[in-house]
């Protein structure tokens, strides 16, 4: 079996991440789990957030790193986790707030033999 991705992103999130890019530069995808809508996926400029080392790296939308906090990841390990966009404003600090349209995330369970061939998580390099 091949190595299993951790996060997967939706036609409709890449076509977005695209749009993004062109008016922002670098992006980066975070997960927090906190409160006014921050268990939410938010996109921001790279330089613009800050990496915490309470943070773990689950792999790459559109080229660019998706990371959730430790806490949040201890719920969420067993999922597979697809980067979707629909309709709607969020309330959030997320890029995509302007257009009109917010990322969420769908989630299933890893069958056993997927959770052998996971992909490893990386970490803040300081």
């Amino acid at each position: 079996m091949t190595t299993v991705k951790r996060i997967l992103v939706t036609p409709a999130a890449s076509e977005l991440i695209t749009l993004l890019r062109v008016g922002f530069g670098d992006l980066v995808f975070h997960q927090s789990g906190g409160c006014c809508d921050g268990s939410s996926p938010m996109c921001f400029q790279k330089d613009e957030f800050k990496i915490g080392n309470s943070d773990v790296g689950l792999g790459y939308v559109g080229g660019f790193e998706f990371w959730m906090s430790k806490d949040q990841f201890e719920y969420w390990q067993h999922t597979e986790l697809t980067l979707d966009v629909v309709n709607g404003r969020g309330a959030s600090f997320s890029l995509e707030i302007p257009t009109s349209k917010r990322f969420l995330i769908r989630s299933r369970i890893y069958t056993e033999e997927e959770m052998n061939h996971l992909e490893p998580l990386f970490y803040k390099k300081d």
